[in-house]
């Protein structure tokens, strides 16, 4: 069989290097091994080898033109194939989710970001060089920025363009005005120097130039839009990460035998094996075998639910260490994971825009902008001093620079990226602008029970037994048999034997039967473990054990009976246990005037039973991920503004749903992708700190507002020469440029005060 050099081992699917002898999975096809870097890899290409033949990655074919695309700001906004939005300038996205990953004006913007910032470090050295008492360099300065303003700033300019031609001025109508403005101004002031008077030349009679300030506002707004973008792409990986979860392949049964298929190839009533530690293809029923399944995707429970002839199986939960037939009942886009993919979908689209305030303000402060230069160069050009119209010029000039968004567009980013720093040390990862914004004004938070408040993995919390000292003995013997078992709770019970120093002993005879329990001998002793009617099925009467598993129940635990020489011996009790921290957690924020409720997939009587212990008292139990995302929306239509916390795939829709949802970091990555927050440790706490974070960074942008409308406000009427009546005195060009580039230093200074915020 002809194999690849050594050397040049390439993973057809993802396109990594691989070192054929430690390859984790190979695949021969066609006379040809391939080798790959991991196990999933070599599924995707055995599913369809022809998809990725060729030695080159193969990508997921991106969204057709003809789709249907939106405005993640603006949802009512609607068109075929891509584009920017009428309103906000933003572009378009796919309305349909999809595994495809579009990322072309992602790497457009970087590139023309730092071939932008390359030409501009020269450009405002330059510019600075005149400060050294250095003779000023405008052509060269002419060359450097020209590409960054014609290039660079291009699709902002025809943004802006489109928004004036729309009537729906913007951030991309001011940054267009501002650069346009300061780079139309120098190249005049280069190439035409006698259209100013002498009045307003600088060092050896050369009119100021700005190419520096043009060059540097396209930078940063590029920066800006690159760090958006970046954002936006994450947030859509919440939907990809869904859709990934679903197996590439399926075992398919048929008159040929046992046959791997595409997923998509599976028909409703197809029979269906899944092996030992696969995940289920798509939702169906058990047709033969028995296993347990992780189905904490779904549910949140974080016990593995055992599954005989007869159980219904969803779609992407993972299955234990059984086998199994079953007949596929729903698939492709019927699948319970297709719609939770759509829920999240929804919910994401429906969030308010961050923008939306800047936009507004933007409305009215560029309409008001022009309409005083434009009145500032009719006055001066009527009856200003000689040379008018020069005169008309620099005032409308300095108008228009003073009015640069710089400032406005860095109040919200800068604080963000400084609070996000901030926030990361202290464990709190936060998306976007947004998330902290509607975090600061939460007055209900709805936590899901396991891995959230819960540890999220049962464990053994008591031992009942007939005779005190019995029970460490119990407990021993009771490992002993589970260590054999396939059982969801017989880790725990191990786990629980081998931290009190009671290592299991090897049992003999083991038997075991599927939903009941198991037996066996060790030593000399007959054990008997399970339910009580397993019990009673060996002869042994569970009556002396059954008050203590009644208590034990009512509180809402899992209790398992144990049988020793035909007798009754003991109850292992098991449970999730809170978290040590919930507790304090959950009294800062009632402390904060928040309103706690509980929302899970558990049954009632376990909810209810934590729910007491914590001291909540809205509980809602028993909701399937749809239910959760509903249940949201109904609080939210109360005229509650809720935070979601919690860390499964089933939260993904309640995460997206809500105005805030805050994900565990020891949770699943979907959870993660789906929420605005994000709580490294899976600590509550973290809740507390991301509140005073998101209070801080509001109070911080705020000031940072007043601070670049405060001074667009003093110096645009300067510009316009409301002092040179008096005092004959005229805001030039170069102070306009000085004052704009105070506002922009203020700002960052501000936000920077972010880093010594205490949480």
């Amino acid at each position: 069989m002809r194999e690849e050099a050594a050397w040049s081992a390439r993973d057809p699917v993802c396109g990594m290097r691989v070192d054929p002898a430690r390859a984790p999975a190979t695949v021969s096809h066609g006379g040809t091994r391939y080798y790959f870097c991991a196990p999933h890899c070599a599924e995707r290409f055995r599913a369809e080898p022809a998809r990725y033949l060729g030695g080159a990655v193969a990508p997921a074919p991106p969204a057709s033109a003809d789709a249907i695309y939106t405005c993640p700001m603006h949802p009512e906004v609607r068109q075929g194939g891509p584009g920017s939005c009428p309103i906000c300038g933003m572009a378009l996205e796919p309305l349909s989710a999809t595994a495809a990953e579009d990322d072309g004006e992602l790497r457009d913007l970087t590139r023309r970001f730092w071939v932008s910032l390359a030409l501009t470090v020269p450009v405002v050295l330059l510019g600075m060089g005149e400060m050294f008492g250095l003779h000023p360099r405008p052509l060269v300065q002419l060359v450097l920025a020209t590409p960054v303003v014609a290039w660079g700033a291009a699709p902002f300019f025809a943004r802006g363009w489109a928004s004036i031609v729309r009537r729906q001025t913007n951030m991309f109508t001011l940054i267009a005005i501002g650069t346009g403005t300061a780079y139309v101004h120098s190249v005049l002031a280069t190439l035409a120097p006698q259209l100013f008077p002498e009045s307003f030349r600088g060092h050896g009679g050369v009119v100021p130039v700005y190419f520096e300030a043009a060059a540097v506002i396209t930078t940063l707004v590029l920066l800006g839009q690159v760090l958006e973008l970046r954002a936006r792409r994450r947030t859509g990986g919440a939907i990809r990460a869904l859709l990934d979860l679903r197996p590439p392949t399926a075992r398919r049964l048929g008159d040929g035998g046992e046959r791997e298929v595409p997923l998509d190839a599976v028909a409703v009533g197809d029979l269906l094996r899944v092996r030992p530690g696969e995940k289920v293809p798509v939702d169906g029923v058990v047709v033969e075998g028995t296993s347990a399944v992780d189905e904490s995707m779904v549910t949140g429970e974080a016990m593995p639910i055992a599954k005989v002839s007869g159980s219904r199986v969803i779609g992407a939960t993972v299955n234990g260490t059984g086998s199994f037939v079953m007949r596929a009942e729903r698939v492709g886009e019927e699948t319970l994971l297709a719609q939770i993919v759509r829920v999240v979908g929804e919910a994401q689209r429906s969030r308010a825009p961050v923008q939306d305030l800047a936009d507004r303000v933007a409305a009215r402060f560029v309409p008001a902008v022009l309409v005083i230069a434009a009145a500032t160069f009719v006055v001066w050009a009527a009856v200003g001093p000689a040379p008018r119209l020069a005169y008309a010029l620099v005032a409308a000039v300095a108008v228009l620079i003073i009015a640069c968004p710089c400032a406005l567009g860095l109040a919200t980013p800068m604080s963000i990226m400084v609070a996000t720093g901030r926030g990361a040390q202290a464990g709190v990862l936060v998306r976007n602008a947004e998330a902290l914004e509607r975090l600061a004004a939460v007055d209900t938070l709805v936590l899901d029970k396991t891995g959230t408040l819960t540890v999220g993995r049962p464990e053994v919390v008591g031992v009942e037994v007939r005779r005190p000292d019995d029970a460490d003995t119990v407990l021993r013997l009771a490992a002993s048999i589970e260590q054999q078992s396939e059982h969801p709770l017989a880790g725990a019970i191990v786990r629980a034997a081998e931290s009190r120093g009671l290592p299991p002993a090897h049992a003999l005879e083991f038997a075991a039967v599927p939903g009941k329990g198991a037996s066996g001998r060790v030593g000399a002793a007959r054990v008997v473990v399970g339910t009580a009617a397993f019990l009673a099925e060996r002869g042994i009467d569970p009556a002396p054990l059954e008050a203590q598993a009644r208590v034990r129940r009512e509180r809402g635990e899992t209790v398992v009976l144990v049988g020793v020489d035909g007798a009754a011996a003991g109850v292992v009790a098991l449970a999730d246990p809170v978290k040590p921290t919930t507790p304090d957690a959950l009294a800062r924020l009632r402390a904060d005037g928040l309103r706690i409720v509980m929302l899970t997939g558990d049954a009632e009587a376990t909810a209810r039973n934590v729910a007491a212990r914590l001291g909540i008292t809205e509980v809602i139990a028993g909701v399937l991920p749809d239910g959760k995302a509903e249940a949201i929306r109904r609080l939210a239509a109360d005229g509650r503004t809720v935070a979601m916390a919690g860390d499964g795939i089933n939260d993904a829709p309640a995460l997206a749903a809500a105005a805030v949802g805050i994900a565990m970091g020891t949770g699943t990555d979907v959870a993660i992708e789906s929420a605005g927050v994000t709580l490294v440790h899976g600590d509550l706490l973290g809740i507390v700190r991301a509140r005073r974070l998101a209070q801080a960074t509001m109070r911080n942008i705020r000031q940072n507002l007043t601070f670049a409308f405060g001074y667009n406000a003093l110096a645009i009427p300067l510009a316009a020469g409301v002092l040179y009546p008096l005092v004959g005195w005229l805001l030039s060009p170069m102070i306009a440029s000085a004052t704009m580039s105070l506002s922009s230093v203020s700002v960052i200074a501000n936000a920077l005060r972010l880093r010594r915020v205490d949480l």
